[in-house]
């Protein structure tokens, strides 16, 4: 399958999406909220199905300059209300596909990441960044607000305070502020950035399927739910796995001293 705003390429055990619009600093609008959402689409049905061929997404910006500079200001100046209401919900529902995957999202930031840029990052479940990596809701100084999950998704990676701070004022910060704070989960040199990535999907490669499924479904759900309800979550999902031949497999491995195969059933 083709794109016009995308690059798709399978290495090992995983997918690597990257936004290609370099001209534009990879700038989002419509034509690639809607092909992420078709990437999206295709790869939850591919592992829903049983193909766990894929084991983690690696979201990137082609070029080294950004990963997503924010949205294409050009094609949202003349949106009226109804029309940036669309814009908005397809990109939150692209956020929502993300958070859903049954398999680790990372986020490659290898530059810019800004306005929707830094919320198509945090949707993701890692964000590794490299050390020219800067990030920001600038929204406010063209007199909006984050459309696409800022508000939201940054409190709760980096606290009400500084949420805050960073929405009203525009700030941008750096990769290591970043990691300071919370945003981002570690920092390399860009020249690693990717090797680091195809690394923790290579880890994630040798564990249970079934098992990291349940564990992104768990935490994502239980941080919205109380502490008794989410614990009562987990409990339903840790023994949901016992009826499973990975289950038995990894625990079997594990007393017999040797690497388990699983098979995602």
């Amino acid at each position: 399958m083709s794109y016009e705003t995308l690059e798709i390429e399978d290495r090992d055990a995983a997918r690597i999406v990257r936004i290609n619009r370099p001209k534009a600093l990879n700038a989002l609008n419509q034509a690639v909220v809607a092909e992420l959402s078709r990437v999206l689409e295709a790869l939850t049905e591919q592992v829903q199905a049983g193909d766990f061929s894929v084991r983690g997404l690696i979201l990137t910006g082609a070029g080294d300059k950004a990963f997503v500079a924010g949205a294409d200001i050009a094609a949202m100046r003349e949106m009226d209300p109804d029309q940036a209401m669309r814009f908005a919900s397809q990109g939150h529902a692209v956020g929502e596909m993300l958070a859903n995957l049954p398999i680790p999202a990372i986020a490659a930031v290898n530059g810019f990441a800004l306005g929707g840029g830094c919320e198509l990052a945090m949707a993701c479940d890692f964000i590794i960044a490299s050390e020219k990596a800067k990030f920001g809701q600038p929204e406010v100084k063209l007199a909006v607000i984050p459309g696409f999950g800022g508000t939201q998704r940054l409190t709760r990676r980096v606290g009400l305070a500084r949420a805050i701070e960073l929405c009203v004022t525009g700030e941008m910060i750096r990769a290591d502020e970043a990691l300071r704070i919370g945003l981002a989960n570690r920092v390399v040199a860009p020249e690693q950035l990717l090797d680091t990535c195809l690394g923790i999907v290579a880890a994630v490669a040798k564990m249970g399927p079934l098992a990291i499924a349940a564990a992104k479904r768990v935490l994502h759900q239980g941080a919205e739910l109380p502490l008794e309800a989410a614990n009562q979550l987990e409990i339903e999902a840790f023994a949901g796995l016992f009826a499973s031949a990975d289950q038995r497999e990894g625990m079997q491995a594990f007393l017999d001293k040797r690497e388990p195969t699983f098979t995602g059933k």
